[in-house]
């Protein structure tokens, strides 16, 4: 990995950064109706960004975001511990097969551990080889399914 990439945690103070990462999520992952550029608006931002609970890692190069990962601390009531959810991670094509993502992922499970969690996990879509190579080579595989289920009104 090149020594002028910068791996930040995004504060309540980093509106620009992310929507940054908002708008390389959208097009890394082909998907901008899920990641709109201008929304949400800066007080819902500020409020998650603001959360301990909320992990947004970013990776800049001269102050301009080339990869980040957005995940979540899932206290647990089993037991007193709780697990990390990589939800987003993603690196521009251009700074791919540089470490970026292997340095954000890095940076979170060091987060983990001085938090004291227990787990940090992540889902890889089958097909996307290139995830599934990184997160073979950084942890243990599980195969699982995955269900959306809808909200319902009472």
């Amino acid at each position: 990995m090149t020594s002028d990439i910068e791996i930040r945690r995004l504060t309540a103070a980093d509106i620009p950064a992310m929507r940054a990462l908002n708008a390389l999520y959208a097009r890394e992952f082909g998907d901008p109706a899920s990641y709109p550029a201008d929304a949400p608006d800066e007080e819902w931002l500020r409020r998650r960004l603001g959360h301990d609970g909320i992990f947004v890692l970013v990776a800049e190069i001269d102050g301009r975001v080339v990869g980040g990962l957005t995940a979540y601390d899932l206290p647990k009531l089993e037991q007193a511990r709780s697990e990390i959810y990589i939800y987003d991670l993603a690196v521009a094509a251009a700074w791919r097969r540089c470490g970026i993502a292997s340095a954000l992922i890095a940076e979170l499970q060091h987060i983990a551990a001085s938090i004291g969690a227990w787990a940090v996990f992540v889902q890889a879509d089958p097909g996307d080889d290139p995830a599934v190579a990184l997160y073979t080579k950084l942890g243990t595989r599980e195969d699982v399914m995955h269900f959306d289920l809808p909200p319902r009104p009472r």
